[in-house]
C-alpha cells in the first residue's frame, strides 16, 4: 500500500486498492482512508486540502470528515465510503472488501 512516512498531515495522498482509488490522510497520528472520489463532483479529493480532519474537495470546496466520510460542507450532501487501515510496522494497509460506514463504494 504505503508507508506511513509517506502520508503527510497536511494533504491526502491516492494510492489504488483493488479496484479503488483511495486516499490516505492523517487525523493526528491516526492514517485514515477514503474513496478518491467527491460524492458531488467525482473528481480526485487526494488533491484536495486535509485540516481538522477533514479533506477538501479542490473543485467546489466541499469538505468531508476523514474519519466518517460525512460532508461538513456544502455543496456535497452524500457521504464517502471510508474502509479500514491497519499500520503493521511502518507500512499503511487497506481493506476495500468492506467499509466503514455502510457506504458502497462508486
Amino acid at each position: 500500500m504505503a508507508a506511513v512516512a509517506d502520508v503527510p498531515d497536511d494533504e491526502g495522498i491516492k494510492v489504488t486498492v483493488d479496484r479503488y482509488d483511495v486516499v490516505l490522510a492523517r487525523c493526528g497520528e491516526e492514517v485514515l482512508a477514503l474513496q478518491d472520489l467527491c460524492s458531488h463532483a467525482e473528481v480526485a479529493l487526494s488533491e484536495g486540502e486535509v485540516e481538522d480532519c477533514t479533506v477538501e474537495c479542490w473543485l467546489h470546496g466541499s469538505r468531508f470528515d476523514l474519519r466518517t466520510g460525512k460532508p461538513t460542507g456544502l455543496p456535497a450532501t452524500e457521504p464517502v465510503a471510508t474502509f479500514p487501515v491497519e499500520i503493521r510496522g511502518e507500512d499503511v494497509y487497506v481493506d476495500t472488501t468492506t467499509t466503514l460506514n455502510g457506504v458502497t463504494p462508486a
